[in-house]
């Protein structure tokens, strides 16, 4: 396999966009109005918030995408994987203290897929402050709908042939292992399973992707899956993904367990990977750009969640919180938070240093909080972004 990226990628898009693929852009509504609200009545007679929805459609999916999201941000790296190797040690404090079927709020890459899968939320918003993390979901949005199991995600996630020898009910670990013994495909299926993940997008859910967003999913995200196959880390896409490092693979993460050795990520169980399935399918995992400590993305996500009278089980932070108190704004993301709705379960999963622990992962572990209860003596803020604010991340 030869390395061509600039190449393929440019050479990808223009055959797209001659292939007829341009997205379909929706006519928008008449000025200054709004879809009437539907409202519920409840036990007591008294009109309620809509609930939240089964299934969004695919309009309503991207115009609330774009609805709550802020400007695109900066982050020094693509964070196309995590570097948390230790994730899935907080599980079952996780399940005992927060609760399943409300809304999860997350950062990042797949990291947010194992706990979706053992939170099992009516709905999900990512928010990151970099437009190309809604590029990688959006990448992992059409590998979910477009894959039947998980042999065959991971097949299209790294360009791999599917070895024979792997079933529905093939654990992770051999999953992962019989793909360590299969070179990966040529450029030619490169090429098609990309166009498929964009037919996906732009034909079949209509999403009006710009053409630099298409190739922004392409080039900047789902290359460098395929570059570098499993072995793929947190430094992959700087050029430093093959050699030594103490980040964590995307192979490690896949095949790690919790502190019992039980395998418990997105990967690990067929009932795991269709609880994301079937979420992408519905459209109801949405991706927002948006700083945290910023004027607009989480109070907008919160509002939504009020509105459609729910509140939210966890918000996964990873290691944000790092960069806010840096930059001196960690009270804003913390008013902002305590404007969401929460209660006595809502829980912050977050991942800090600690170099006790050994292995990949950049000495990150993870914790968890109390999100009423780390937010009740966050009173009124000015966010960044509003009048008289600092920049941030």
């Amino acid at each position: 396999m030869t390395r061509r990226a600039a190449a393929l990628a440019a050479g990808l898009v223009a055959a797209i966009a001659l292939a007829g693929l341009a997205p379909v852009v929706r006519a928008a509504p008449p000025a200054g109005r709004r879809p009437a609200r539907r409202r519920v009545a409840s036990h007591a007679g008294r009109a309620v918030a809509d609930p939240l929805p089964d299934r969004l459609t695919d309009e309503a999916f991207w115009a609330l995408s774009q609805e709550l999201s802020e400007a695109d941000g900066e982050f020094r790296s693509d964070n196309l994987v995590s570097n948390e190797i230790w994730f899935q040690y907080t599980l079952d404090d996780l399940l005992a203290r927060s609760r399943k079927g409300a809304v999860y709020l997350g950062v990042g890459p797949e990291q947010n897929f194992t706990y979706i899968a053992a939170l099992e939320p009516r709905m999900v918003f990512i928010t990151d402050i970099r437009r190309g993390n809604l590029h990688t979901q959006l990448m992992y949005k059409a590998l979910f709908e477009l894959s039947n199991d998980r042999a065959e995600f991971v097949s299209r996630l790294f360009t791999k042939p599917r070895p024979a020898s792997l079933t529905r009910d093939s654990s992770a670990q051999e999953i992962f292992d019989a793909y360590a013994q299969v070179d990966t495909s040529g450029e030619a299926a490169f090429k098609q399973n990309s166009q498929d993940i964009l037919d996906l997008l732009t034909k079949t859910h209509h999403i009006p992707l710009s053409e630099r967003d298409q190739r922004a999913i392409i080039d900047n995200v789902y290359y460098y899956f395929y570059w570098y196959g499993p072995p793929l880390t947190y430094n992959s896409s700087s050029g430093r993904g093959f050699g030594r490092s103490n980040m964590a693979s995307y192979y490690d993460l896949m095949t790690a367990t919790d502190q019992r050795g039980a395998a418990r990520s997105f990967l690990a169980s067929d009932a795991a990977f269709r609880t994301l399935k079937r979420l992408e399918e519905r459209n109801l995992v949405v991706p927002v750009v948006g700083n945290f400590a910023g004027p607009k993305a989480l109070r907008s996500v919160g509002r939504y969640i009020r509105d459609h009278g729910s509140t939210v089980s966890a918000f996964y932070l990873s290691n944000v919180e790092q960069y806010l108190n840096q930059q001196g704004v960690w009270r804003a993301f913390c008013a902002n938070v305590a404007t969401m709705p929460l209660d006595e379960r809502s829980t912050f999963i977050r991942s800090s240093q600690n170099r006790s622990f050994g292995g990949g992962g950049g000495g990150l572990v993870n914790s968890l909080g109390g999100m009423a209860a780390e937010t009740k003596g966050c009173g009124p803020s000015v966010p960044v972004g509003g009048p008289g604010s600092p920049p941030g991340r």
